[in-house]
């Protein structure tokens, strides 16, 4: 096949001459001397001030004060009611904690009844967690300087 004629990938016939519309590539390179000599004018800005954004005020809002800290308010015992015993609200708590006696006692029967429940309905499975429970809560009766009862009266010691 000669140089200038090549095959028509469609109908495999030899074509004499390249396809019209398209010029046969050449390796010419570019004038080196044109692209040297070419040099990008400066980028001028135009004259602009910069802008200077006013210092940020608070608003003339009133000072919070915080009043002074005061004690805990602790109630007295009411006349002809009858004191708790912190021992033994601490002590049932430890050994009879898991069927919520302690809380019966002191008269929280929201959690006594959730303690008892929790024993009953998994058949004893859920001893352990209950007594944990009560273990817990009958140390931290003992311990406590602030115990009371479900109706906020101080334990007795």
């Amino acid at each position: 096949m000669d140089e200038n004629q090549h095959m028509d990938s469609n109908f495999g016939e030899e074509n004499p001459t390249p396809n019209q519309g398209q010029q046969a590539y050449t390796n010419a390179q570019p004038n080196q001397q044109t692209q040297s000599n070419y040099q990008q004018p400066p980028f001028q800005q135009s004259n602009y001030q910069q802008y200077q954004q006013p210092p940020f005020q608070q608003p003339n809002y009133q000072q919070y004060q915080q009043p002074p800290f005061q004690q805990p308010f602790n109630p007295q015992v009411p006349y002809g009611y009858n004191q708790k015993s912190k021992i033994a609200a601490g002590l049932l708590g430890i050994f009879l904690g898991c069927f919520g006696v302690h809380n019966f006692y002191l008269g929280f029967t929201g959690k006594a009844v959730a303690q008892l429940l929790i024993t009953v309905l998994t058949c004893g499975v859920g001893y352990a967690i209950s007594y944990i429970w009560g273990l817990i809560e009958g140390i931290i009766i003992l311990t406590s300087n602030y115990s009371v009862d479900a109706n906020g009266v101080p334990l007795s010691n």
